[in-house]
């Protein structure tokens, strides 16, 4: 129950990559502003920001969300064990509410064992379809015609087959944590509220609003990180961010460096701290670092190209950037797919992932006077809405509704 002051007690759960665990500092840190007492459970690595952000800290078991060939997981086997782990503190803290994102299962069955309301915060799109969308990931863009939403349709139910999959396995974990099933796909996020931390200029129009679910806007937090001089001159500057997690030869930094290496730009390009393997040609134009702050050199920026992931391109559009999106994995399609959609930035498919390729695209976002506009209408928007506050306001309401 609520203090009479009207603070909380908050636990806020992310597992992931920085992709997931970021947007969950950036709403932690609005809570403890708001007054609140607030608990995030999430990797070691990111314990000191934690602890700055004035937030305390939980660790959390370390798993791989995704099975790979190194380390191979039966589908939410590791859920249990975690949950298990996770229980005996939402136990101790005794949250009004529990914030989990949509990957980290462990802490919303937990606060469900514990009879504590869960929120869930989606980074990203919200990948819950409607009839005649274009399957969830795939990179497609919402059909224009009826022969088209008859075709996307035809595909989707392909795709049913998977979630319902999904379903039948999160039933069985529920099961042995001595939960009831759920009736639904897309169980692991909350029917009480779902915070869709993107902008809502990338959301599919939907015929009617899904129940409790609050497009808020990007919840953006990065590690502080000093400014980094840019290449000299005065010309377009480009800024290559790949991704932290996919790509692990660098092709697309390779790529980018090769393209623009006699464009009449300039190019500050990161390897995101992760290593080079074999030697990469830096051109005049071109100042390649380990590090920067999207924060910091963004706004300067003219063009951003990346692989897509959520966080760096609602990073640039939140600068005013027109992204041009490669994506290597995952929602990065979906995520070059709304990019497309919006008319805020250039994609090319993987395949294409070339030197010509990017050169091209480049030159299209420097180009069109329309992608520039219509990408600092979204910066516009940015500055005019805080996420975070929004996001915090609803959490308090859900508390305010579970206690009435």
């Amino acid at each position: 129950m609520p203090a009479p002051d009207g603070r909380l007690r908050l636990l806020l759960g992310a597992f992931g990559d920085p992709g997931h665990a970021f947007p969950l500092i950036a709403l932690g840190r609005a809570l403890v502003a708001r007054g609140h007492s607030v608990v995030l459970q999430t990797w070691s690595r990111w314990e000191p920001d934690v602890r700055a952000a004035g937030m305390q800290f939980a660790a959390a078991p370390e798993y791989h969300v995704f099975p790979t060939r190194e380390r191979p997981l039966k589908p939410y086997e590791a859920v249990v064990r975690a949950t298990g782990s996770t229980q005996p503190l939402v136990a101790s803290f005794q949250p009004d509410v529990v914030v989990a994102d949509i990957l980290t299962l462990a802490p919303a069955l937990a606060a469900e064992l514990e009879g504590v309301p869960v929120a869930t915060v989606i980074p990203h799109v919200d990948p819950r379809s409607e009839p005649g969308w274009p399957p969830y990931s795939l990179g497609a863009r919402l059909a224009r015609t009826a022969v088209g939403r008859r075709l996307w349709g035809a595909a989707g139910r392909v795709t049913d087959v998977g979630l319902e999959q999904g379903r039948r396995e999160l039933n069985e974990t529920r099961r042995r944590l001595g939960l009831g099933p759920l009736d639904r796909v897309h169980g692991g996020i909350s029917t009480s509220l779902a915070l869709v931390a993107t902008f809502p200029q990338l959301e599919y129009p939907r015929r009617a609003p899904l129940a409790s679910t609050h497009v808020v806007g990007p919840l953006l937090w990065e590690p502080p990180f000093g400014e980094v001089p840019l290449p000299p001159g005065d010309a377009p500057l480009v800024l290559v961010a790949p991704s932290t997690s996919q790509d692990p030869s660098h092709r697309l930094l390779r790529a980018a460096l090769a393209g623009l290496a006699d464009a009449p730009v300039r190019v500050l390009a990161s390897t995101n701290r992760r290593p080079l393997t074999g030697a990469v040609d830096v051109p005049p134009n071109a100042r390649l670092v380990d590090w920067v702050s999207y924060s910091r050199t963004m706004p300067r920026c003219d063009v951003v190209v990346c692989h897509g992931g959520h966080g760096t391109v609602a990073r640039a559009l939140a600068s005013g950037c027109v992204v041009v999106a490669v994506p290597a994995a995952g929602d990065m399609n979906e995520n070059a797919a709304r990019v497309d959609w919006a008319g805020v930035g250039v994609r090319v498919p993987r395949r294409l992932c070339n030197p010509t390729a990017v050169r091209l695209a480049v030159e299209r976002a420097l180009a069109s006077s329309a992608l520039r506009s219509r990408a600092r209408e979204l910066a516009a928007w940015s500055a005019e809405h805080d996420a975070a506050a929004q996001a915090a306001g609803l959490i308090e309401a859900l508390a305010v509704r579970h206690t009435n």
